[in-house]
C-alpha cells in the first residue's frame, strides 16, 4: 500500500512541481508535507532530513555472495545505498558511478564507507547477476537482493517508490523507482540523501564532514 501511496507521490512531484524545480526536489518537499514538517534547505552536498522524518532502520536481505544480511552486518560502518536494478539503462549506473567516484576521493578515509545496490528488481537480480554488476563500480560495492516481500520492506524503510512497467514496443520489463543516495550512518539510519545527478565532489565533501563528526 505505502509503495501505492509513493507512487502517487511520485507523479504528483512530477505534474505539480514548480517552474525551475526537479521532480526529485518536489518529491521531497511533498514527502516533507506529507509528515507535518517543512524539507530544510539544502545542506552542503546533500538534504537534511526534516524533525519527524526518518529512514532507514532493519532490513532482512540476501548479498552477492548468497549469504543472509541485516542492517546489524553493517553496524560499524557508514553505507551510501541506492536503490536501483541491473537491468537499469542509464541512471542506475550513472549514480552508482559518482558513488564510486566519491568514496575514493575520499582517500583512506572513504574506507569507512561501504557503497550498497539494493535491488527493486529481486525477479530477475539474483545474487549471482549482482555480483558480477556491483564489481564493475567499486571493489567494495556491497548488493543486496532478497525475495518480493524483504526488497518491499526495505523501500518502504527508505521510502522508495518502485513499479515494473512494460512498454509495448519492449520485450522486457524496465522498473520505475525514485533515485536518491542515502547516507546512512552506523545506527542504520539515513543521515543525508543526495538528488539525482550530484556530483561526487559534492557527495564526498559530506561524507568528509559526516566521518569525522562520527
Amino acid at each position: 500500500m505505502l509503495i501505492l501511496l509513493l507512487g502517487g507521490i511520485w507523479t504528483a512531484a512530477w505534474l505539480g512541481r514548480d517552474p525551475g524545480e526537479g521532480v526529485a526536489d518536489a518529491f521531497l518537499r511533498r514527502i516533507g508535507s506529507f509528515v507535518g514538517a517543512d524539507m530544510p534547505a539544502p545542506a552542503a552536498g546533500g538534504v537534511q532530513l526534516p524533525q519527524g522524518l526518518a529512514l532507514g532502520g532493519p532490513f532482512n536481505l540476501v548479498d552477492q555472495t548468497g549469504r543472509a544480511v541485516t542492517q546489524a552486518d553493517f553496524a560499524d560502518r557508514s553505507l551510501l545505498v541506492y536503490f536501483g536494478f541491473t537491468y537499469c539503462p542509464d541512471v542506475c549506473p550513472t549514480e552508482l558511478g559518482t558513488m564510486a567516484t566519491a568514496i575514493d576521493e575520499l582517500g583512506e578515509l572513504g574506507e569507512q564507507v561501504t557503497p550498497v545496490l539494493i535491488t527493486i528488481d529481486p525477479e530477475r537480480d539474483t545474487p549471482e547477476a549482482l555480483a558480477d554488476y556491483v564489481s564493475r563500480f567499486h571493489p567494495r560495492m556491497v548488493g543486496l537482493t532478497g525475495t518480493a516481500e524483504q526488497v518491499a520492506a526495505a523501500a518502504r524503510a527508505y521510502r522508495v517508490f518502485y513499479a515494473k512497467v512494460q512498454r509495448p514496443e519492449m520485450t522486457s520489463y524496465l522498473m520505475d523507482h525514485s533515485s536518491f543516495i542515502y547516507l546512512v550512518g552506523p545506527d542504520g539510519r539515513v543521515r543525508t540523501l543526495f538528488r539525482p545527478e550530484s556530483t561526487p565532489e559534492a557527495i564526498a565533501q559530506s561524507l568528509r564532514a559526516h566521518l569525522r563528526g562520527t
